[in-house]
């Protein structure tokens, strides 16, 4: 007979391609999840796993095998999604994904409150990019993202939450310094600081730039101008206030900048501002909605009023 912990020890094979690792997350020793595997394939009289390969590989029938695996993993979690959903008592674990450039600037804002307010929650917060988010949901390794959109994606809901607002972060030498607002006529891929490949934001700065296409990506310093792509948004306002060039950010991570920077910096856009729409991002079908509004409403309760309209706005996406 055929058993849910079986399946998980595949699935989680399938996914680390190395049997210590699997049995590692599924807190479980090596030798039993080998154990399991091996009694999975003698009932179903095939191969799952090619063990002669480096790292560890599903043969083809066995990757059938895991795919519905996955499928019935899934609808089994959903025994207890159904019962959570019919209570009206907000509890259960809720993994929450959320992308680099929104973590460390929001989560600080309402975390406290959140589960303060809701401790029979127990979330897990994973930070990563746009695509591991997207990744995850399918498979359904985390419940919510928490991310910029629009994604255009079907099997996708998204629940827009704020509009964030870019602002320009100039050096004293930039030729955008001397100006007290700007628009995105202003800029240029060539002089602009930029987040590594991986990151939306960086495809957002880039999508306000007339001469994106044109850009060069390999880093090299000549004079003046550094060509730069880094992994975090504080490395980026370091470099432009040791006078190389300049970046953008999002308002949220411009508001721990102090006064004096903020003054000497910080250039704000005219109207239409560029934003950024953020939202809840989730699967279909998926059932823990008392969780999404409880967590909706508290973000919403943290946000400053002109993050909540996209009026007068240019959203960029």
């Amino acid at each position: 007979m055929v058993s849910l912990i079986q399946l998980s020890y595949i699935v989680a094979v399938d996914n680390y391609r190395h049997f210590a690792t699997a049995a590692k997350h599924c807190f479980v020793t090596q030798p039993t999840l080998s154990m399991q595997i091996q009694k999975l394939e003698d009932e179903l009289g095939i191969l799952i796993f090619d063990r002669s390969k480096q790292p560890v590989a599903p043969t083809d029938i066995g990757r059938s095998v895991i795919e519905q695996a996955r499928k019935i993993l899934q609808e089994a979690a959903r025994i207890q999604d159904i019962i959570e959903f019919e209570s009206s008592e907000v509890s259960g674990t809720l993994r929450l994904g959320v992308i680099p450039t929104v973590a460390p600037y929001l989560l600080p804002l309402f975390l406290d409150s959140f589960l303060k307010s809701y401790p029979k929650v127990d979330m897990i917060i994973d930070e990563i990019q746009t695509d591991q988010i997207l990744e995850k949901l399918r498979k359904e390794e985390i419940d919510l993202g928490l991310m910029a959109t629009p994604l255009h994606q079907n099997d996708l809901i998204e629940k827009p939450l704020f509009y964030e607002p870019f602002v320009a972060y100039v050096s004293r030498d930039h030729r955008l310094f001397s100006k007290k607002k700007i628009t995105p006529q202003d800029l240029s891929a060539h002089d602009m600081l930029l987040l590594k490949e991986g990151h939306c934001f960086r495809g957002h700065a880039l999508q306000l730039c007339k001469d994106e296409k044109s850009r060069d990506h390999k880093a090299a310093v000549s004079a003046n101008l550094l060509r730069f792509e880094g992994g975090n948004l504080d490395t980026l306002k370091k470099l432009v206030e040791k006078n190389f060039g300049m970046t953008l950010l999002p308002y949220l991570a411009a508001r721990d900048i102090d006064k004096v920077k903020k003054k000497m910096y910080m250039r704000e856009f005219s109207s239409p501002v560029p934003k950024r729409e953020i939202s809840l991002v989730y699967l279909r079908a998926y059932l823990k909605r008392p969780i999404i509004n409880a967590l909706e409403e508290e973000i919403l309760k943290c946000l400053p009023e002109e993050l909540l309209t996209r009026e007068k706005s240019l959203i960029v996406g």
